[in-house]
């Protein structure tokens, strides 16, 4: 294991190409031996959280038996001798971060020699915020049964929906939970149905919630299966369960009560699935292209402002956000994320017409001026950010960082009001309307006292 003596720098993409004519590797004399041809070969850091400090361990696979690897930040090879590949293609390697290491996403070039072949790999290093705060919030929490993913606040049933899903497919232990909301015991659980077809007891796993007041249902979505379900409010029992394949690894589920509207996101397309709310019958889809050029839009979290009837969302594959009408289901603009990364959540201050998206690849947290596309505020909130919940109420903003287990509260100047603990990989966070706002994680391992559970968290006094 090594300790790198230099800080890491941020270095513009480009300017690989330029310092990898000084590398101390290459001479001329040497530079055009044989080239490697259908080159595989690909190194990835395999720690989970990667800070200043950090011991990061790399993965290299596909690489011809006995090639050496070297790896590089710019001009400076991070590990002194060559890495050399197994048998099977394979080595792993461990250098360690130093300490002043800026977060931030860094291009690092991998050189292979016997035969020659170069690539590119990014290593992101994430920022480093202690935790703070835990005296001006208020938190409750409590333990729930295994695999939690969403949750949903219903005002006319003053009860909240939490969605669990255990397992890889095929998944057989799923439910969705009815909370009451100021004690959060379990009310009354639901099973999924069995998918028909198959003989190894798959369910249809609940993952993705959303209530609709209006007609007492909650719908979620079938991720694994293709599709969603609606429920009743009430006594949990099933409404609809709709075919596999309706909506192409859906994710997100939220109703636009006010139009009688349900939209699901695709994140297996580029498309958002459009239901009625009263018929429970699909309409349509809204197909949303990337304005980069030879890219797709994936649409991931979903956020509505019912008094405009505007829906928001924003793409992992792309660097962008968009508005929809909801009024005719047409996408209204497509706003560019300058400095955003694998986004994933988004959340809506209407009173400043400000989108907040958080994306897993940048770390940060971007407050977004809808009308002129303007990057307001861009704040590092964490490792991981997964998704982000707006209260109204007092004007927060609340970050689940999956990586670095934490909670960031930011207010609407993008100032960090606090970094609450949440427990391992804090999965999703949901604002009530009344001033709460729940939040959710998952478990490392069986037995993990901090995972699975759910916290009720608002400002003190």
């Amino acid at each position: 294991m090594q300790r790198l003596s230099q800080r890491f720098r941020l270095k513009p993409l480009a300017a690989i190409a330029v310092t990898l004519w000084s590398l101390p590797t290459l001479s001329m004399a040497q530079v055009f031996g044989p080239p490697a041809t259908d080159f595989q070969g690909g190194v990835a850091p395999s720690t989970p959280l990667i800070q200043p400090g950090s011991d990061v361990e790399f993965v290299g696979r596909h690489f011809t038996p006995g090639q050496t690897v070297t790896l590089y930040r710019g001009t400076t090879a991070l590990n002194d001798e060559p890495y050399t590949a197994d048998d099977e293609g394979s080595f792993t390697a461990t250098f360690t971060l130093p300490e002043d290491a800026v977060p931030g996403r860094h291009p690092l070039v991998i050189l292979a020699e016997n035969p020659y072949a170069a690539s590119i790999v990014e290593l992101k290093i994430s920022p480093e915020i202690a935790l703070a705060g835990e005296d001006v919030f208020d938190v409750v929490d409590a333990a729930l049964p295994a695999g939690l993913y969403q949750s949903a606040y219903s005002d006319e049933s003053n009860a909240l929906f939490v969605t669990r899903a255990v397992g890889r497919p095929p998944v057989t232990q799923s439910g969705l939970l009815k909370l009451d909301p100021d004690t959060l015991d379990v009310v009354a659980e639901a099973a999924p149905e069995e998918v028909p077809g198959f003989d190894d007891a798959r369910v249809f796993a609940v993952y993705g919630v959303g209530v609709d007041d209006a007609n007492g249902h909650v719908w979620v979505t079938n991720t694994r299966e293709n599709t969603v379900a609606v429920y009743d409010q009430a006594d949990l029992s099933l409404v609809k369960q709709f075919e596999p394949g309706t909506v192409p690894h859906a994710r997100d589920v939220i109703v636009d009560a006010q139009r009688g509207k349900v939209y699901a996101s695709a994140t297996g397309e580029n498309t958002l699935s459009v239901f009625d709310a009263t018929t429970l019958e699909k309409t349509g889809e809204i197909e949303i292209a990337s304005e980069m050029r030879g890219e797709q839009f994936t649409p991931m979290s979903l956020a509505l402002d019912e008094a405009s009837g505007r829906l928001f969302t924003v793409s992992i594959a792309t660097p962008e956000a968009v508005v929809i009408d909801t009024e005719n289901d047409r996408v209204e603009k497509v706003i560019a994320l300058s400095n955003a990364s694998r986004a994933s959540g988004v959340a809506f201050d209407a009173e400043n017409d400000r989108l907040l998206v958080v994306s897993q690849g940048s770390d940060n947290l971007l407050y977004v001026d809808v009308e002129s596309g303007e990057i307001v505020h861009d704040v590092p909130v964490g490792a991981g950010p997964l998704n982000v919940a707006f209260d109204a109420a007092s004007g927060l903003a609340y970050v689940s960082n999956r990586a670095s287990g934490t909670i960031a509260v930011l207010d609407r100047d993008g100032e960090l009001v606090a970094n609450l603990d949440g427990g391992n990989f804090p999965n999703h966070v949901h604002a009530d309307g009344q001033g709460h706002v729940f939040a959710v994680n998952k478990a490392r391992g069986e037995d993990d006292p901090e995972g699975d559970r759910i916290r009720r968290l608002q400002p003190a006094g």
